[in-house]
């Protein structure tokens, strides 16, 4: 039996390759400091432990598929408090085994097998979270990379893809904030794309797992889009998760909203290929959408280390702060490339970035990743303080 060949258009998953970039290398500092993986390493909420272990004996029940009530209900006021979104917890909320298998999965459910009779294209930007592309091979669609460079202001412009393409698409992916810039969709551009997904008829996937961290005003949702655009709210799925709000990506709790029918397709599938949290962390995830007191704190923590980015960075008119997300995109001077730069960051200064390219596809208008790396901020102060200080001597002398 031959092995499937579907996913060998996936290049190998960003972080093999660093660990091959740098194999053999020594840091260039006794202290070296890590600051590639998105994993927050800020302290959870306390009070979670103590629900997990309230509810430690429905760890012999199954759990209920699409969430248990009270956990849906959490979902449905967080969203009320926050996008003024009154959804029905029963119909339109689903709950995840984190976001990727919500992003995977409402492709598998919702992508037809054909558009307008061809293979259908799945629309992301580049770069991107590769399970977009994933999903898109999973279900036999053409992943279709559309670049966010600077001239775009780090958001894709869906727009400016011709009549053809945009018939043919079946999905568009959107993560805002965006990971790895950090760029935020207004409600005027959130309100376009719905508007160009009502004329060639697309669904539209919102990746909003970054929608909490943020510095100065909340970044809009593609909820409020909907409502302020009268788009059908079918067409929409928008995604959130605990895992950067609380700090609590070990928990694997997320959700996702839609109508009802798009919805139910999604607990049809679920019901087949789900794998639901346990009751018990379902009910500490009810009780971390129901506070936003350790949110508000968490927050706080990621603006001051931002701040000590803005200073660190104030005579590189290159860097821009994102408005939201915990990463920095640093563009890298002249025509070394950000692979080159990350290894010479760790081989001088024992910083360890990840190249942009690894986010990325080369495209035909080139790798929008190519010249930038990749910062994660989600270290204690002062080792993201030390990092922040090597960062601005070795890659801007």
């Amino acid at each position: 039996m031959e092995s499937p060949e579907r996913f060998a258009a996936l290049p190998d998953y960003a972080f093999p390759r660093l660990r091959a970039l740098l194999e053999g290398v020594d840091p260039g500092d006794s202290e070296p400091v890590e600051m590639t993986i998105g994993d927050p390493r800020h302290a959870p909420p306390a009070f979670v432990a103590k629900v997990v272990a309230e509810h430690a004996a429905a760890f012999r029940s199954y759990p209920p598929n699409d969430g248990a009530p009270a956990l849906l209900e959490a979902c449905a006021r967080w969203l009320g408090r926050r996008y003024d979104r009154r959804a029905d917890p029963a119909t339109e909320i689903m709950a995840l085994n984190g976001t990727r298998e919500g992003l995977f999965n409402a492709c598998l459910a919702l992508c037809p097998e054909r558009k307008n009779g061809a293979r259908p294209f799945v629309l992301t930007p580049n770069p991107f979270y590769q399970v977009y592309a994933a999903a898109a091979l999973a279900v036999g669609a053409e992943p279709r990379f559309v670049n966010a460079g600077a001239d775009t202001g780090h958001l894709p412009d869906f727009a400016a893809l011709d009549a053809a393409t945009l018939n043919r698409t079946a999905v568009v992916y959107v993560c805002s904030p965006a990971n790895p810039q950090g760029a935020v969709a207004s409600l005027d551009w959130w309100s376009a794309l719905l508007r160009l997904a009502e004329r060639h008829d697309f669904l539209v996937f919102a990746d909003e797992c970054y929608a909490e961290i943020y510095r100065g005003a909340p970044p809009v949702g593609v909820l409020e889009a909907v409502r302020a655009t009268g788009a059908d709210p079918e067409r929409v799925v928008a995604f959130h998760s605990l895992s950067k709000r609380s700090s609590l990506a070990g928990l694997r709790s997320g959700f996702a909203v839609s109508g009802p029918k798009t919805i139910a397709a999604m607990k049809r599938l679920r019901a087949y290929a789900g794998a639901p949290l346990p009751l018990p962390l379902q009910m500490a995830a009810a009780a971390a959408w129901d506070d936003e007191v350790h949110v508000e704190a968490n927050r706080a923590l990621y603006a001051a280390k931002f701040q000590d980015a803005a200073e660190a960075f104030a005579d590189v008119p290159e860097v821009a702060i994102p408005e939201a997300g915990f990463f920095l995109w640093l563009p890298v001077p002249g025509a070394e490339g950000g692979e080159a730069a990350a290894l010479r960051l760790w081989r001088d200064a024992g910083v360890k970035v990840l190249p942009g390219a690894y986010l990325a596809r080369d495209t035909p208008a080139g790798n929008p990743g190519h010249d930038y790396v990749r910062a994660a901020l989600v270290a204690d102060p002062a080792n993201t303080a030390r990092g922040l200080r090597r960062l601005r001597r070795t890659l801007y002398r």
